[in-house]
């Protein structure tokens, strides 16, 4: 295994990442060397009680810290990120610093958007009501109207992104019924801070289901018909970071500060020009219908879509094969296919998260048609490998597979 520094700064998009064990404490002069004066920290209420994270970043804003508001949740909604642009202020921030997981990411970078969109609460709520399923964009024109800076404590791999949604009603408020969302694009993080003693601070529950939303990211790149051996190169090497660490880090395998550390690594490196594909396409298919945590869906999910890829198109398994450590040399397309499939479930099953969708609450299989129509239909499908012809029909076959 390549070895890795033990701390770096990389430029991504007009993002700075800054990785290092114990970074934390250059969150103030990170500011200020960008002329940030007052933070504004966003987190979800777990977070904000949790002090062995919250005090290195207290300690790393200093003077700095303006507040903090601690309501966001899994549900993202648009109300939240207006009572966070409320919270912003009356404190007087001219900077969001978003801390923990998706959650929290996504609603600090869409309440940029929101606080630049000429619409407010009550506007949203009424276009959402006329029926569509996707509301107009956030600030499509202002772009994002203020500044923010990403810590993250989980492996989903919100951080390295300008993307997200906002809920504005849910399923039974909903004209459609199924939940209606606002989002915008275009709201990259100033800074990308990646501390590894930060995410030791999660519970170890929570570290998995996201470490199956961010390993998948690294799996469906090099099969994306859209993929460049510029993206392949970042999401093999993030897969065979990811592949060893992440047992040890949320699952039950020995692991310690450098499990911690190569996982970091790796769920920064799968991010880096990422494209999202069939396998979120499954994940979005269920969260139109549920409340369910992304990761679970992923984790019972993902070792019977890449079966089914396989049966179909070639769906770069060899480039997968390399990053999941399994053996190409004089074998035939069938066998790597199977060893890469194995190769997933083994990190799946050596994690805290569900093997399949029947040990999900709310998933009932007389909802799998529906489901899959929604698959099918997912934007993300748009990048499934040439030459695949991934009908509602095929899709619900690989749903009673995981079933």
């Amino acid at each position: 295994m390549l070895p890795i520094a033990d701390a770096f700064e990389y430029d991504y998009r007009g993002c700075d990442i800054l990785y290092g064990r114990g970074r934390a404490s250059d969150l103030g002069a990170a500011l200020g060397e960008r002329g940030l004066d007052d933070a504004l920290v966003v987190c979800g209420s777990n977070v904000g009680a949790n002090d062995d994270l919250m005090d290195p970043i207290r300690a790393g804003l200093g003077d700095r810290l303006a507040g903090v508001f601690d309501g966001t949740t899994p549900d993202k909604r648009v109300e939240t990120a207006a009572d966070l642009l409320d919270r912003r202020a009356a404190v007087g921030a001219d900077v969001l610093v978003a801390v923990g997981g998706g959650s929290s990411l996504d609603v600090a970078r869409q309440a940029t958007l929101l606080a630049a969109d000429d619409r407010d609460l009550d506007d949203l709520r009424r276009e959402a009501e006329s029926g569509p399923e996707v509301l107009g964009p956030l600030a499509p024109d202002a772009g994002p109207a203020l500044p923010h800076v990403v810590v993250p404590t989980t492996f989903a791999g919100a951080d390295l992104s300008a993307g997200g949604s906002l809920e504005v009603l849910d399923a039974d408020a909903s004209p459609t019924g199924q939940p209606l969302t606002v989002s915008g694009e275009g709201a990259w993080p100033t800074l990308d801070l990646a501390d590894p003693a930060l995410f030791e601070t999660t519970p170890r529950s929570a570290l998995a289901g996201s470490a199956m939303n961010g390993f998948d990211k690294g799996i469906e790149t090099p099969y994306a018909r859209d993929a460049t051996p510029m993206s392949d190169a970042t999401a093999v090497h993030g897969l065979r970071l990811l592949r060893d660490a992440l047992p040890g880090v949320a699952g039950d395998r020995p692991g310690g500060a450098a499990a911690t550390d190569r996982a970091v690594v790796g769920a920064l490196l799968v991010q880096i020009d990422r494209k999202i594909s069939v396998i979120h396409a499954f994940g979005h298919g269920f969260a139109r219908r549920y409340d369910v945590q992304q990761g679970d869906i992923h984790a019972a999910v993902a070792p019977h879509v890449l079966a089914y890829l396989f049966d179909e198109v070639d769906a770069s398994r060899r480039a997968l094969a390399a990053g999941l450590g399994v053996e190409t040399n004089g074998r035939s397309d069938g066998a790597v296919g199977e060893d890469v499939v194995e190769a997933v479930a083994a990190v799946r099953d050596a994690m805290p998260v569900p093997a399949r969708l029947r040990d999900l609450a709310p998933v009932e299989a007389d909802d799998l048609p529906a489901i899959a129509a929604f698959i099918a239909d997912d934007w993300s499908m748009a990048r499934a490998p040439a030459g695949l012809d991934a009908t509602p029909e095929a899709i619900e076959g690989v749903l009673r597979a995981a079933w």
